[in-house]
This record gives structure tokens, C-alpha cells and sequence, in this order.
């Protein structure tokens, strides 16, 4: 079945069976890798992407139920000219990621509440931060969704 929507502000339409997870039709048909299989069940959040700029578990979702809609990946979130999001920026800066491999659905949730929040308290972001990281980079992340939102841009110096 032919399924059209639009991924990082780019019409797609895909050849998928209306049950597969949209986390397998981002990977294996278009070629974006950078949302990644963590659980398979919706816990973890490695596979996390806004849809109509929701935060999403992409393993859960059947692409069917992605028709017409709109689909942000951690590929979409740079700037036309190649810079980066001013999360994935507070991230390097914050020298976030240790193995890495959660870090863009890590990344994904810190936009999604940002962008719902704007400046998030420590609670909000207890709250909305559920992803899981097996390395327990949870300080950096805290660090960097701060530095982000310019309410501690000098904690970034001094967080290890």
C-alpha cells in the first residue's frame, strides 16, 4: 500500500504494509538512521521523532497511521544551511553522549519540551524526560536542555 506524507519538510510516499512501524519505514525505505530500535515497545525513546510536532515513539506507530502528516526526525532538525539545532548544539557542548546511541530521541524529547515549555524547570524536565540512557548521562542532559533554553549557559562550563 502506498502511504504519502511528508518527512523533514519533504513529501515522501512509501511502498509498506499498513501495520509496519514507521521506525522501520524511516530506516530501511528512507534511509534516515539517525532515529534509532531500542525496545520495540515504546519504552526506551530511542526511537523517538515529533509527528505534526508531537513527540512520537516511532516503533509503535503503523506508518499507516502517518498518512498526510508531517514527521521530524533528529536528520530534520538542522537548518537549511547545515546548522545545527540549539539542542544538538548544547549537546556537544555539554559533551552529552557516551556510547551515543540514545542521544537522538534523547535529543528529540529536549525540542519537544522546549518548544512546549520554553524554559523548563527541573521537575518539567524529570517529568518529560523519559527516555532511557543506559550510560546515565541524565546530569548532561539536564545541563544541556538548560543551556539550551539560556537559563544555564554557565553550567555547561563546569558539568562533567
Amino acid at each position: 500500500m502506498a502511504i504519502a506524507f511528508t518527512v523533514n519538510g519533504k513529501g515522501v510516499s512509501v511502498e509498506a504494509e499498513a501495520d509496519t512501524p514507521l521506525l522501520w519505514v524511516l530506516r530501511e525505505d528512507l534511509a534516515l538512521t539517525g532515529t534509532k530500535f531500542g525496545c520495540g515497545i515504546a519504552a526506551c525513546g530511542a526511537c523517538s521523532v515529533h509527528v505534526d510536532g508531537a513527540l512520537t515513539r516511532s516503533c509503535s506507530v503503523p506508518v499507516s497511521e502517518i498518512a498526510g502528516r508531517a514527521v521530524t526526525t533528529i536528520e530534520g532538525l538542522k537548518g537549511a544551511d547545515g546548522t545545527l539545532h540549539k539542542v544538538q548544539q548544547a549537546w556537544i557542548d555539554a559533551q552529552v553522549p557516551q556510547c551515543g546511541y540514545c542521544q537522538s530521541g534523547q535529543i528529540m524529547a529536549a525540542v519537544a519540551l522546549i518548544e512546549r515549555n520554553g524554559t523548563p524547570s527541573d521537575a518539567q524536565i524529570d517529568e518529560a524526560m523519559t527516555n532511557i540512557c543506559r550510560c546515565g548521562t541524565y546530569p548532561r542532559i539536564r545541563t544541556a536542555i538548560l543551556a539550551a533554553t539560556g537559563s544555564a549557559a554557565a553550567a555547561v562550563q563546569g558539568e562533567a
